[in-house]
């Protein structure tokens, strides 16, 4: 009885030993699907969040301004490393559409074009998506109106965009992010406050978490 508590006991010792050396499994990658790490070089999609709108507001409070009943981006991925950390992509695109606007003296919008592609984009395990441009370079957006005197092109710039990713969703949401008016007629509002919820984010019709 006594041989086989001991042996019973050096058994346990030994497993114990095993467990302690052993090592966890490994992590996975910030961005992930359902299929598994998103690989470097994947393209993320997304468009507008169903039923929402994306806006160029003239004040972080008002609803004065542009908006637009559709918009959607493509960022590649250049790095996804073992979470927690941070992945980085390139905005290689980023449209707009079906856009009015309800400013004074302004007919309709022709088009809003993002300029100065492609963007930094990084998006760190605690989802704060930051976007910026590339060395020497600046956020551009570019709004074509029509107006009772014609056609007008107000450019709009910003030193960066932050945005919030969420799991609940697969979102990434900007929330009155400031652009300043560096070109345009007065009719063109000062300052430019952007807004907008993309969701899902998606790497080949995958869902993207962040983790």
């Amino acid at each position: 009885m006594r041989t086989r508590s001991l042996l019973a006991l050096a058994g346990t010792v030994v497993a114990l030993s095993l467990t302690a050396v052993t090592p966890a499994s490994a992590a996975g990658a910030v961005l992930t699907t359902a299929n598994g790490d998103v690989a470097v070089g994947d393209v993320l999609n997304a468009s507008l969040a169903s039923g929402t709108s994306a806006t160029l507001y003239s004040s972080a409070t008002g609803t004065s301004g542009v908006s637009c009943a559709t918009s959607g981006f493509s960022a590649t991925v250049t790095d996804n490393p073992t979470a927690p950390g941070t992945a980085t992509e390139s905005l290689t695109a980023h449209t707009f559409g079906n856009c009015t606007a309800n400013v004074v003296g302004v007919l309709g919008v022709t088009s809003i074009t993002v300029n100065n592609l492609s963007y930094n984009t990084s998006v760190a395990s605690n989802g704060t998506v930051t976007v910026t441009p590339p060395s020497g370079s600046t956020i551009q957006t570019t709004v074509v109106l029509r107006t009772l005197l014609g056609s007008i092109n107000c450019v709009y710039q910003a030193p960066s965009l932050t945005g919030t990713a969420n799991n609940a969703d697969n979102s990434i949401t900007f929330t009155g992010q400031q652009f300043t008016k560096s070109s345009g007629s007065s009719l063109c509002f000062a300052n430019g406050f952007f807004t907008a919820k993309y969701a899902p984010v998606t790497d080949a019709g995958a869902a993207v978490t962040v983790n």
